[in-house]
């Protein structure tokens, strides 16, 4: 029997998505300051860039990153294989495989949602995976692809991977339009079919189903994790990434460290100026490539325009991040704002 028939059940019901461009290494150090139990996502690999490239630039993270899944994009099981066994050697904690990206660069990959149409194809794939590792190995997906809009097609396909092993689905519930609409309009276009994500859950009870798309507050994630088992935000927790800050407590049964409890959005920024020197020091790595994550630390309050405008300017780059910092807060002098927020 594949290993991952078997999902451990203390699995994080909340995760980031993996976002390409976005949630790089330093995205995540990020995050995890914010959340210490949520599941993060790398950005998607594919295969052809671990195997011919630079593996640990690909591979390469922070140890308080755990729980950390790597997300693959490939379409040969023999590659993902390989690919799924270094991700393990390299200690993520899960393997995923992408079905669900819609972008014209990775259908010329012939991967991503339009593996959808090969549901034989893409479970020798997840088979293959799974007797190559011991961690559990999932499948992001959407609901269908171009404008059909059948029920009976996702069912089959999660169908066909659960045959081959597969009990750990993400179902981003939407179309995925492989012609016509961009990536963006593919995120808001195609209509969201939530129910659908439960008739899986109903039909394929024995099966780990988490949803993604469209959700951006507690109230939608409670909403969800009544009739699911996890939730998966992408845009709105990078955007809006304070409301991670709450996860732990209220949707993770984690209480967090006392250290934590009284965390302010401040002490984040401090605790990122620090990660910005070493990483200075240690690799070299300019500001403005971390702290382009954190613009949306301060989302909703006053005076986050100012704050945000600072941080992303790229004249300052010769300046210290503290320096930028202090740059930052200074504008926030007249907004009476209290900074223990």
């Amino acid at each position: 029997m594949p290993n991952s028939q078997i999902v451990a059940p203390n699995r994080p019901k909340l995760s980031v998505a993996p976002m390409l461009d976005w949630t790089d290494r330093h995205c995540r150090y990020f995050h995890r300051l914010l959340t210490r139990h949520a599941l993060l996502y790398s950005e998607m690999v594919t295969t052809g860039a671990l195997l011919h490239g630079d593996v640990a630039r690909h591979l390469d993270y922070n140890a308080p990153e755990h729980p950390l899944a790597l997300q693959l994009g490939g379409s040969e099981p023999t590659e993902l294989a390989q690919c799924a066994k270094l991700g393990e050697q390299w200690g993520y904690d899960e393997i995923n495989l992408n079905c669900g990206c819609p972008s014209e660069r990775v259908q010329r990959g012939a991967f991503g949602a339009c593996l959808m149409a090969e549901p034989l194809l893409v479970a020798d794939c997840v088979k293959a995976m799974l007797d190559a590792v011991q961690v559990p190995v999932s499948v992001k997906h959407r609901i269908g692809i171009d404008r059909v809009e059948s029920y009976d097609f996702v069912r089959d396909f999660v169908g066909a991977l659960s045959e081959a092993g597969c009990a750990l689905f993400i179902v981003h519930a939407r179309n995925a339009w492989l012609k016509g609409l961009s990536p963006k309009a593919n995120r808001e276009v195609p209509p969201l079919h939530y129910d659908w994500a439960y008739r899986l859950k109903r039909d394929f009870p024995a099966l780990t189903v988490v949803v993604n798309g469209g959700i951006t507050s507690s109230e939608q994630v409670v909403e969800q994790l009544a009739q699911l088992d996890g939730v998966m935000v992408g845009r709105a927790a990078y955007h809006n990434p304070w409301w991670l800050a709450c996860w732990d407590a209220e949707f993770l049964d984690a209480v967090r460290p006392e250290s934590v409890e009284s965390l302010t959005r401040e002490q984040v920024e401090e605790q990122m100026c620090d990660y910005m020197a070493r990483e200075a020091t240690t690799h070299g790595t300019p500001w403005p490539t971390i702290a382009r994550h954190m613009l949306g630390l301060r989302h909703g309050l006053p005076g986050a325009r100012h704050w945000r405008q600072v941080w992303s300017d790229h004249k300052l780059k010769d300046l210290s991040a503290r320096e930028v910092m202090a740059l930052a807060r200074g504008g926030l002098d007249g907004c009476g704002l209290d900074l223990s927020r």
